[in-house]
Protein backbone atom coordinates (compact mmCIF):
# COMPACT_ATOMS: atom_id res chain seq x y z
CA UNK A 1 0.00 0.00 0.00
CA UNK A 2 1.19 3.40 -1.40
CA UNK A 3 1.27 6.16 1.76
CA UNK A 4 0.37 9.88 0.38
CA UNK A 5 4.24 10.99 1.19
CA UNK A 6 5.04 7.79 -1.33
CA UNK A 7 2.44 9.30 -3.87
CA UNK A 8 3.31 12.57 -3.79
CA UNK A 9 7.29 11.24 -4.66
CA UNK A 10 5.29 9.11 -7.82
CA UNK A 11 3.07 12.23 -9.03
CA UNK A 12 6.15 14.26 -9.16
CA UNK A 13 8.44 11.36 -10.56
CA UNK A 14 5.65 10.49 -13.46
CA UNK A 15 6.94 12.45 -15.95
CA UNK A 16 9.69 9.98 -16.45
CA UNK A 17 12.97 12.82 -15.39
CA UNK A 18 15.36 11.87 -13.35
CA UNK A 19 15.59 13.42 -10.11
CA UNK A 20 17.96 13.81 -6.95
CA UNK A 21 16.81 13.29 -3.42
CA UNK A 22 17.48 17.06 -2.88
CA UNK A 23 15.45 18.06 -6.44
CA UNK A 24 12.51 16.22 -4.57
CA UNK A 25 12.91 17.57 -1.53
CA UNK A 26 12.33 20.94 -3.02
CA UNK A 27 10.03 20.28 -5.72
CA UNK A 28 7.62 18.02 -2.86
CA UNK A 29 8.11 21.01 -0.20
CA UNK A 30 8.50 17.94 2.26
CA UNK A 31 11.12 17.37 4.82
CA UNK A 32 14.31 15.56 4.23
CA UNK A 33 13.72 12.53 6.78
CA UNK A 34 10.54 12.50 5.19
CA UNK A 35 11.50 11.82 1.38
CA UNK A 36 14.51 9.96 2.52
CA UNK A 37 12.63 6.87 4.30
CA UNK A 38 9.69 7.35 1.39
CA UNK A 39 12.49 6.60 -1.14
CA UNK A 40 14.17 3.94 0.76
CA UNK A 41 10.59 2.56 0.46
CA UNK A 42 9.76 2.93 -2.96
CA UNK A 43 12.87 1.59 -4.57
CA UNK A 44 12.89 -1.31 -2.06
CA UNK A 45 9.24 -2.13 -3.20
CA UNK A 46 10.15 -2.10 -6.74
CA UNK A 47 8.17 1.21 -7.69
CA UNK A 48 11.49 3.35 -8.74
CA UNK A 49 14.44 2.37 -10.06
CA UNK A 50 17.98 4.01 -8.77
CA UNK A 51 20.72 5.04 -10.69
CA UNK A 52 23.40 2.23 -10.12
CA UNK A 53 26.56 4.18 -9.41
CA UNK A 54 26.37 7.53 -7.05
CA UNK A 55 27.25 10.47 -8.82
CA UNK A 56 29.54 13.22 -7.34
CA UNK A 57 29.30 16.95 -7.15
CA UNK A 58 31.35 19.71 -6.22
CA UNK A 59 29.89 23.11 -4.79
CA UNK A 60 30.73 26.19 -3.85
CA UNK A 61 28.59 28.52 -1.57
CA UNK A 62 29.55 32.09 -0.95
CA UNK A 63 29.22 32.61 2.99
CA UNK A 64 29.58 36.78 2.98
CA UNK A 65 32.75 37.85 5.33
CA UNK A 66 33.69 34.10 5.73
CA UNK A 67 34.81 33.64 1.96
CA UNK A 68 33.74 30.75 -0.19
CA UNK A 69 33.41 27.03 1.19
CA UNK A 70 34.09 24.25 -1.24
CA UNK A 71 32.49 20.63 -0.68
CA UNK A 72 31.68 17.44 -2.50
CA UNK A 73 28.59 15.22 -2.07
CA UNK A 74 27.78 12.36 -3.37
CA UNK A 75 24.17 11.36 -4.55
CA UNK A 76 21.51 8.97 -6.54
CA UNK A 77 19.35 10.15 -9.23
CA UNK A 78 15.71 8.32 -9.20
CA UNK A 79 13.24 7.68 -12.11
CA UNK A 80 9.89 5.79 -11.89
CA UNK A 81 9.56 2.51 -12.86
CA UNK A 82 8.22 1.70 -16.12
CA UNK A 83 6.27 -1.62 -16.55
CA UNK A 84 8.01 -4.30 -15.23
CA UNK A 85 11.50 -3.20 -16.36
CA UNK A 86 14.70 -4.55 -14.31
CA UNK A 87 16.86 -1.54 -15.35
CA UNK A 88 16.61 1.28 -17.42
CA UNK A 89 19.44 3.64 -19.15
CA UNK A 90 18.43 7.55 -19.65
CA UNK A 91 21.52 9.63 -21.77
CA UNK A 92 23.74 7.20 -20.75
CA UNK A 93 22.73 6.35 -17.07
CA UNK A 94 22.05 2.57 -15.83
CA UNK A 95 19.14 2.69 -13.50
CA UNK A 96 18.75 -0.42 -11.33
CA UNK A 97 15.55 -1.86 -9.36
CA UNK A 98 17.09 -2.93 -5.81
CA UNK A 99 17.65 -6.56 -5.52
CA UNK A 100 18.73 -7.50 -1.85
CA UNK A 101 21.00 -10.41 -3.25
CA UNK A 102 23.39 -8.08 -5.34
CA UNK A 103 23.51 -5.44 -2.70
CA UNK A 104 24.36 -8.35 -0.07
CA UNK A 105 26.78 -9.61 -2.69
CA UNK A 106 28.34 -6.29 -2.73
CA UNK A 107 29.31 -6.33 0.90
CA UNK A 108 28.61 -3.61 3.75
CA UNK A 109 27.19 -0.09 2.27
CA UNK A 110 30.16 2.30 3.09
CA UNK A 111 27.29 4.26 5.21
CA UNK A 112 27.28 0.93 7.41
CA UNK A 113 31.50 0.57 7.60
CA UNK A 114 31.47 4.20 8.48
CA UNK A 115 28.39 3.97 11.42
CA UNK A 116 29.81 0.37 12.73
CA UNK A 117 33.18 1.81 13.17
CA UNK A 118 32.12 4.59 15.29
CA UNK A 119 29.66 1.96 16.88
CA UNK A 120 32.54 -0.15 17.69
CA UNK A 121 34.87 2.61 18.45
CA UNK A 122 32.06 4.52 20.48
CA UNK A 123 34.64 5.47 23.27
CA UNK A 124 36.82 8.05 20.57
CA UNK A 125 36.35 10.85 18.47
CA UNK A 126 37.79 11.15 15.25
CA UNK A 127 38.46 13.93 12.88
CA UNK A 128 36.25 13.44 9.52
CA UNK A 129 40.30 13.48 7.52
CA UNK A 130 40.89 11.04 10.36
CA UNK A 131 38.36 8.40 9.47
CA UNK A 132 38.48 8.81 5.82
CA UNK A 133 42.27 7.24 6.74
CA UNK A 134 41.22 4.59 9.02
CA UNK A 135 38.70 3.16 6.74
CA UNK A 136 40.57 3.87 3.29
CA UNK A 137 41.26 0.02 2.63
CA UNK A 138 37.63 -0.61 2.73
CA UNK A 139 36.63 1.82 -0.54
CA UNK A 140 35.61 4.87 2.18
CA UNK A 141 36.80 7.88 0.18
CA UNK A 142 37.25 11.21 2.12
CA UNK A 143 34.13 12.81 -0.09
CA UNK A 144 31.78 9.43 1.39
CA UNK A 145 32.57 10.66 5.30
CA UNK A 146 30.73 14.20 5.86
CA UNK A 147 27.37 12.71 3.44
CA UNK A 148 26.91 9.77 5.35
CA UNK A 149 27.34 11.56 8.69
CA UNK A 150 24.88 14.13 8.19
CA UNK A 151 21.74 11.88 7.78
CA UNK A 152 23.44 9.81 11.25
CA UNK A 153 23.20 13.28 12.76
CA UNK A 154 19.62 13.87 11.64
CA UNK A 155 18.80 10.60 13.41
CA UNK A 156 20.37 11.30 16.78
CA UNK A 157 23.31 8.76 16.22
CA UNK A 158 26.36 10.63 16.23
CA UNK A 159 27.46 14.13 17.60
CA UNK A 160 29.36 16.21 15.43
CA UNK A 161 31.67 19.41 16.43
CA UNK A 162 33.45 22.30 15.23
CA UNK A 163 34.04 26.20 15.41
CA UNK A 164 31.10 27.63 16.71
CA UNK A 165 30.65 31.47 15.66
CA UNK A 166 27.59 33.44 16.07
CA UNK A 167 25.42 31.95 13.25
CA UNK A 168 27.32 28.96 12.23
CA UNK A 169 29.51 25.96 12.75
CA UNK A 170 32.75 25.74 10.22
CA UNK A 171 34.91 22.48 10.38
CA UNK A 172 38.57 22.37 12.36
CA UNK A 173 41.56 22.45 10.00
CA UNK A 174 41.66 18.64 10.51
CA UNK A 175 37.74 18.34 9.34
CA UNK A 176 34.58 17.94 11.74
CA UNK A 177 35.00 16.02 15.08
CA UNK A 178 32.39 12.85 15.13
CA UNK A 179 31.59 10.32 18.18
CA UNK A 180 29.44 7.91 18.85
CA UNK A 181 26.31 8.86 21.10
CA UNK A 182 25.13 5.96 23.37
CA UNK A 183 21.69 4.94 22.64
CA UNK A 184 20.67 2.73 25.56
CA UNK A 185 21.65 5.79 28.11
CA UNK A 186 19.49 8.87 28.95
CA UNK A 187 20.02 11.30 25.86
CA UNK A 188 21.12 13.95 28.22
CA UNK A 189 23.58 12.36 29.96
CA UNK A 190 24.81 10.64 26.50
CA UNK A 191 25.91 13.64 24.76
CA UNK A 192 27.12 14.68 27.92
CA UNK A 193 29.41 11.84 27.02
CA UNK A 194 29.69 12.66 23.51
CA UNK A 195 30.90 16.38 24.36
CA UNK A 196 33.33 15.12 26.80
CA UNK A 197 34.81 12.55 24.24
CA UNK A 198 35.54 15.60 22.33
CA UNK A 199 36.61 17.83 24.79
CA UNK A 200 39.66 15.18 25.37
CA UNK A 201 40.42 15.58 21.57
CA UNK A 202 40.39 19.01 21.59
CA UNK A 203 42.55 19.51 24.93
CA UNK A 204 45.44 19.54 22.44
CA UNK A 205 43.84 22.50 20.64
CA UNK A 206 43.39 25.79 22.13
CA UNK A 207 39.71 26.48 21.65
CA UNK A 208 36.49 25.71 19.16
CA UNK A 209 36.12 29.05 19.29
CA UNK A 210 38.31 31.07 16.88
CA UNK A 211 38.06 34.32 19.56
CA UNK A 212 38.75 32.30 22.54
CA UNK A 213 41.45 30.28 20.62
CA UNK A 214 43.14 33.87 20.05
CA UNK A 215 42.68 35.44 23.53
CA UNK A 216 44.34 31.76 24.65
CA UNK A 217 47.31 32.44 22.94
CA UNK A 218 46.96 35.92 23.80
CA UNK A 219 47.59 34.77 27.13
CA UNK A 220 49.92 32.60 26.89
CA UNK A 221 52.41 35.10 25.41
CA UNK A 222 52.05 37.48 28.08
CA UNK A 223 53.12 34.70 30.00
CA UNK A 224 55.92 33.73 28.59
CA UNK A 225 56.82 37.29 28.44
CA UNK A 226 56.84 37.41 32.24
CA UNK A 227 59.14 34.61 32.46
CA UNK A 228 61.50 36.05 29.72
CA UNK A 229 61.07 39.50 31.78
CA UNK A 230 59.71 41.61 29.23
CA UNK A 231 56.13 43.25 27.90
CA UNK A 232 54.81 42.75 24.69
CA UNK A 233 53.29 45.50 22.53
CA UNK A 234 50.00 45.35 20.30
CA UNK A 235 51.85 44.59 16.95
CA UNK A 236 54.08 41.82 18.22
CA UNK A 237 50.22 39.79 19.53
CA UNK A 238 48.63 40.45 16.23
CA UNK A 239 51.24 39.47 14.24
CA UNK A 240 51.37 36.31 16.41
CA UNK A 241 47.66 35.99 16.32
CA UNK A 242 47.86 36.09 12.23
CA UNK A 243 45.05 37.80 12.23
CA UNK A 244 43.22 41.46 10.96
CA UNK A 245 43.30 44.49 12.76
CA UNK A 246 40.10 44.25 13.77
CA UNK A 247 40.60 40.87 14.85
CA UNK A 248 43.17 41.75 16.74
CA UNK A 249 41.39 44.31 19.02
CA UNK A 250 38.43 42.10 19.55
CA UNK A 251 40.68 39.17 21.16
CA UNK A 252 42.79 41.30 23.26
CA UNK A 253 39.82 43.43 24.26
CA UNK A 254 38.22 40.00 25.34
CA UNK A 255 42.03 38.54 27.10
CA UNK A 256 41.55 42.04 29.31
CA UNK A 257 37.87 41.28 30.36
CA UNK A 258 38.70 37.37 31.54
CA UNK A 259 41.42 37.60 33.04
CA UNK A 260 42.41 40.40 35.20
CA UNK A 261 46.35 39.24 35.69
CA UNK A 262 46.82 40.70 31.97
CA UNK A 263 47.35 44.34 32.23
CA UNK A 264 48.15 47.09 30.10
CA UNK A 265 50.48 49.87 29.71
CA UNK A 266 50.99 52.96 27.16
CA UNK A 267 54.65 54.39 26.81
CA UNK A 268 54.58 57.74 25.54
CA UNK A 269 50.61 57.91 25.96
CA UNK A 270 50.90 56.16 22.59
CA UNK A 271 52.02 52.99 22.55
CA UNK A 272 50.03 49.86 24.19
CA UNK A 273 52.52 47.09 25.86
CA UNK A 274 50.66 44.14 28.05
CA UNK A 275 52.75 42.12 30.68
CA UNK A 276 51.47 39.82 33.51
CA UNK A 277 50.69 40.80 36.97
CA UNK A 278 53.03 38.11 38.22
CA UNK A 279 55.78 40.09 36.80
CA UNK A 280 58.34 41.58 39.93
CA UNK A 281 58.12 45.62 40.14
CA UNK A 282 62.16 45.95 38.98
CA UNK A 283 61.74 43.61 35.76
CA UNK A 284 58.36 45.58 34.55
CA UNK A 285 60.39 48.99 34.88
CA UNK A 286 64.08 47.23 33.45
CA UNK A 287 61.36 46.08 30.73
CA UNK A 288 59.55 49.48 29.90
CA UNK A 289 62.78 51.56 29.88
CA UNK A 290 64.41 49.05 26.86
CA UNK A 291 61.05 49.45 25.10
CA UNK A 292 60.91 53.29 25.29
CA UNK A 293 64.54 53.12 23.88
CA UNK A 294 63.52 50.85 21.16
CA UNK A 295 60.54 53.48 20.04
CA UNK A 296 62.90 56.57 19.91
CA UNK A 297 64.93 54.70 17.66
CA UNK A 298 62.27 52.73 15.84
CA UNK A 299 59.80 55.57 15.80
CA UNK A 300 62.09 58.51 16.02
CA UNK A 301 62.19 61.64 13.49
CA UNK A 302 65.42 60.40 11.04
CA UNK A 303 63.18 56.45 10.93
CA UNK A 304 60.14 58.47 9.22
CA UNK A 305 61.55 60.80 7.07
CA UNK A 306 63.43 57.37 5.67
CA UNK A 307 60.65 55.99 5.09
CA UNK A 308 58.94 59.08 3.38
CA UNK A 309 62.11 59.39 0.95
CA UNK A 310 61.61 55.62 -0.16
CA UNK A 311 58.15 56.82 -0.92
CA UNK A 312 59.65 59.88 -2.87
CA UNK A 313 61.79 57.67 -5.14
CA UNK A 314 58.98 55.23 -5.68
CA UNK A 315 56.98 58.22 -7.08
CA UNK A 316 58.76 59.68 -9.17
CA UNK A 317 60.44 56.03 -10.64
CA UNK A 318 56.26 55.16 -11.27
CA UNK A 319 55.35 58.62 -12.59
CA UNK A 320 58.67 59.04 -15.16
CA UNK A 321 59.19 55.05 -16.48
CA UNK A 322 57.27 54.75 -19.26
CA UNK A 323 56.59 51.56 -20.67
CA UNK A 324 57.48 49.53 -17.14
CA UNK A 325 55.99 46.09 -15.89
CA UNK A 326 56.77 46.23 -11.94
CA UNK A 327 57.09 43.18 -10.42
CA UNK A 328 54.61 42.33 -7.43
CA UNK A 329 54.50 40.17 -4.95
CA UNK A 330 51.91 39.00 -1.86
CA UNK A 331 53.20 39.53 1.64
CA UNK A 332 52.10 37.87 4.94
CA UNK A 333 52.87 41.66 6.67
CA UNK A 334 48.89 43.65 5.44
CA UNK A 335 49.01 46.97 3.95
CA UNK A 336 52.63 46.35 3.02
CA UNK A 337 53.17 47.39 -0.89
CA UNK A 338 53.00 44.72 -3.14
CA UNK A 339 55.39 45.80 -5.38
CA UNK A 340 58.15 45.81 -2.35
CA UNK A 341 59.89 42.70 -3.68
CA UNK A 342 61.34 39.83 -1.19
CA UNK A 343 64.39 38.54 -2.84
CA UNK A 344 66.37 35.20 -1.50
CA UNK A 345 70.00 35.12 -0.71
CA UNK A 346 72.40 31.89 -1.19
CA UNK A 347 74.90 33.85 1.10
CA UNK A 348 74.12 36.20 4.40
CA UNK A 349 74.95 40.11 3.12
CA UNK A 350 75.49 42.70 6.31
CA UNK A 351 73.41 40.69 8.57
CA UNK A 352 70.99 39.61 6.18
CA UNK A 353 70.93 35.78 6.29
CA UNK A 354 68.42 34.53 3.65
CA UNK A 355 66.30 37.39 2.61
CA UNK A 356 66.28 40.41 1.57
CA UNK A 357 63.76 43.33 0.73
CA UNK A 358 63.91 45.81 -2.47
CA UNK A 359 62.03 48.84 -2.93
CA UNK A 360 60.59 48.12 -6.73
CA UNK A 361 61.59 45.79 -9.43
CA UNK A 362 60.60 46.40 -12.91
CA UNK A 363 60.83 45.34 -16.63
CA UNK A 364 61.32 47.17 -19.63
CA UNK A 365 61.64 45.98 -22.81
CA UNK A 366 63.10 48.30 -25.68
CA UNK A 367 61.87 46.24 -28.28
CA UNK A 368 59.96 43.52 -29.96
CA UNK A 369 62.87 41.15 -30.68
CA UNK A 370 65.35 42.57 -27.57
CA UNK A 371 65.16 40.92 -24.27
CA UNK A 372 63.87 42.80 -21.05
CA UNK A 373 65.92 45.13 -18.82
CA UNK A 374 65.91 44.50 -15.07
CA UNK A 375 65.67 47.23 -12.85
CA UNK A 376 66.14 47.10 -9.14
CA UNK A 377 65.68 50.20 -6.71
CA UNK A 378 67.22 50.36 -3.28
CA UNK A 379 66.38 53.64 -1.27
CA UNK A 380 68.11 55.30 2.04
CA UNK A 381 68.31 58.51 3.62
CA UNK A 382 71.21 60.75 4.54
CA UNK A 383 74.42 60.30 3.29
CA UNK A 384 75.24 57.78 0.84
CA UNK A 385 78.90 56.23 1.21
CA UNK A 386 81.00 53.53 -0.73
CA UNK A 387 79.90 51.23 1.93
CA UNK A 388 76.30 51.45 1.27
CA UNK A 389 76.57 50.89 -2.62
CA UNK A 390 79.15 47.93 -1.88
CA UNK A 391 76.25 46.31 -0.07
CA UNK A 392 73.60 46.61 -2.58
CA UNK A 393 75.82 45.55 -4.67
CA UNK A 394 76.44 42.29 -3.17
CA UNK A 395 72.80 42.00 -2.17
CA UNK A 396 72.18 41.74 -5.75
CA UNK A 397 75.12 39.65 -6.35
CA UNK A 398 74.26 37.04 -3.93
CA UNK A 399 70.29 36.99 -4.62
CA UNK A 400 68.93 33.87 -6.31
CA UNK A 401 66.98 36.40 -8.77
CA UNK A 402 69.72 38.87 -9.76
CA UNK A 403 72.83 36.61 -9.20
CA UNK A 404 74.89 34.22 -11.61
CA UNK A 405 77.07 31.72 -10.94
CA UNK A 406 80.28 32.53 -13.54
CA UNK A 407 83.92 30.75 -14.39
CA UNK A 408 85.01 34.12 -12.89
CA UNK A 409 82.81 34.10 -9.91
CA UNK A 410 79.32 35.27 -8.79
CA UNK A 411 77.92 38.20 -11.00
CA UNK A 412 75.04 40.02 -10.95
CA UNK A 413 73.11 39.20 -14.12
CA UNK A 414 73.71 40.41 -17.81
CA UNK A 415 70.39 42.71 -17.95
CA UNK A 416 70.28 43.66 -14.67
CA UNK A 417 70.37 47.22 -13.57
CA UNK A 418 70.47 48.35 -9.86
CA UNK A 419 69.31 51.66 -9.04
CA UNK A 420 70.61 53.47 -5.54
CA UNK A 421 68.30 56.58 -4.64
CA UNK A 422 69.79 58.51 -1.85
CA UNK A 423 69.26 61.95 -0.77
CA UNK A 424 72.94 63.05 -1.10
CA UNK A 425 76.12 61.78 -2.19
CA UNK A 426 79.49 62.51 -0.67
CA UNK A 427 80.56 64.88 -3.62
CA UNK A 428 84.22 64.59 -1.65
CA UNK A 429 84.42 60.79 -1.09
CA UNK A 430 86.89 58.85 -3.53
CA UNK A 431 87.05 55.16 -4.56
CA UNK A 432 90.49 54.01 -4.49
CA UNK A 433 91.27 51.03 -6.88
CA UNK A 434 93.82 47.85 -6.76
CA UNK A 435 95.79 50.34 -9.45
CA UNK A 436 96.17 52.77 -6.65
CA UNK A 437 94.08 55.30 -8.87
CA UNK A 438 91.06 57.16 -7.20
CA UNK A 439 87.43 57.52 -9.01
CA UNK A 440 84.77 59.26 -7.60
CA UNK A 441 81.62 57.52 -5.91
CA UNK A 442 79.01 57.92 -9.54
CA UNK A 443 82.14 56.36 -11.38
CA UNK A 444 82.62 53.54 -8.86
CA UNK A 445 78.87 52.45 -9.00
CA UNK A 446 78.92 52.97 -12.69
CA UNK A 447 81.02 50.56 -13.34
CA UNK A 448 78.82 47.67 -11.24
CA UNK A 449 76.07 48.96 -12.91
CA UNK A 450 74.65 50.81 -10.75
CA UNK A 451 72.63 53.94 -11.43
CA UNK A 452 73.02 56.86 -8.40
CA UNK A 453 68.99 58.56 -8.16
CA UNK A 454 69.52 61.41 -5.66
CA UNK A 455 67.08 64.14 -4.32
CA UNK A 456 68.80 66.80 -6.64
CA UNK A 457 67.44 64.89 -9.85
CA UNK A 458 63.71 64.37 -7.97
CA UNK A 459 64.03 68.39 -7.51
CA UNK A 460 64.89 69.07 -10.92
CA UNK A 461 62.15 67.07 -12.52
CA UNK A 462 59.64 69.59 -10.24
CA UNK A 463 61.16 72.65 -11.70
CA UNK A 464 60.30 71.19 -15.03
CA UNK A 465 56.81 71.13 -13.31
CA UNK A 466 56.51 74.99 -12.68
CA UNK A 467 57.03 74.03 -8.87
CA UNK A 468 58.58 76.98 -7.45
CA UNK A 469 62.42 76.14 -5.44
CA UNK A 470 61.20 76.46 -1.95
CA UNK A 471 59.80 73.32 -2.44
CA UNK A 472 61.71 70.32 -2.46
CA UNK A 473 61.48 66.67 -1.94
CA UNK A 474 63.38 67.12 0.93
CA UNK A 475 61.40 69.17 2.71
CA UNK A 476 58.54 66.94 1.52
CA UNK A 477 60.02 64.20 3.92
CA UNK A 478 60.33 66.15 6.57
CA UNK A 479 57.25 67.67 6.78
CA UNK A 480 54.66 64.55 5.80
CA UNK A 481 53.60 62.07 8.49
CA UNK A 482 54.10 58.92 6.32
CA UNK A 483 54.52 57.53 2.85
CA UNK A 484 50.87 57.75 1.91
CA UNK A 485 50.96 61.26 2.68
CA UNK A 486 54.17 61.88 0.46
CA UNK A 487 52.81 60.44 -2.72
CA UNK A 488 49.67 62.41 -1.85
CA UNK A 489 51.75 65.53 -1.89
CA UNK A 490 53.60 64.87 -4.64
CA UNK A 491 50.87 63.52 -7.19
CA UNK A 492 49.11 66.93 -5.98
CA UNK A 493 51.88 69.36 -6.61
CA UNK A 494 52.98 66.99 -9.92
CA UNK A 495 49.60 67.97 -11.33
CA UNK A 496 48.80 71.95 -9.86
CA UNK A 497 52.53 73.33 -9.58
CA UNK A 498 50.94 76.85 -8.23
CA UNK A 499 49.48 75.58 -4.86
CA UNK A 500 52.69 73.57 -4.09
CA UNK A 501 53.99 76.54 -0.80
CA UNK A 502 50.08 76.10 -0.07
CA UNK A 503 50.14 72.46 0.31
CA UNK A 504 53.46 72.33 2.10
CA UNK A 505 51.90 75.35 4.89
CA UNK A 506 48.98 72.96 5.57
CA UNK A 507 50.46 69.90 5.70
CA UNK A 508 52.95 71.41 8.45
CA UNK A 509 49.95 72.96 10.09
CA UNK A 510 48.50 69.36 9.94
CA UNK A 511 51.08 67.36 11.30
CA UNK A 512 52.65 70.06 14.04
CA UNK A 513 51.52 67.38 16.99
CA UNK A 514 53.60 64.83 15.52
CA UNK A 515 56.68 67.29 14.87
CA UNK A 516 56.09 68.05 19.04
CA UNK A 517 56.04 64.02 20.25
CA UNK A 518 58.73 63.58 18.14
CA UNK A 519 60.91 66.58 20.01
CA UNK A 520 59.41 65.02 22.94
CA UNK A 521 60.96 61.45 22.43
CA UNK A 522 64.58 63.12 21.87
CA UNK A 523 64.59 64.97 24.58
CA UNK A 524 63.45 62.20 26.91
Amino acid sequence: MVGPTQSRIIGLLSDGVPRSFREIVRLTGLGERVVEGALSRLWRSGLVLRSEVPFRERSRVFRGRAGVSSTTRSYYLYVIRPGDVDSLRIDGVLFVKYDEGRFRRRGKSKARIILDFLREHSDQAFYSSQLARLLKDQGVKPSDIMVNVRRFERKGLVYVRGYRTHDRQTPFKEGYLITWIDQEKPREKALEEAVEKTNRVLSQRASTNPVIERVHMIRDQIIEAAKLRDIVSFEFLQNKLGCSLYEAETAINRALQLYPDIKTIKLFNNYRYYYHASMPEEDLKAAIKMKENYIRKVKSRENRIGHNWEAAAEFFIDTLTTGAKFWTQKHRTKGMDPRRITIHLIKPVAGRRSNAEVDRVWEVTPGPLLKPTIYVLECKWGLIKKENVDQFFEILRWSKEFGVDTPDGRKVKQGVIGVFAGSSFNPKEKVKLKDETEISLPTYAARMNIQLLKASDCNKKLRERGVPKSVTVQKICRKAKNEKEVREILETIWNNPKKSEEIIAKTMKRNKDLYEFEKMLKNN
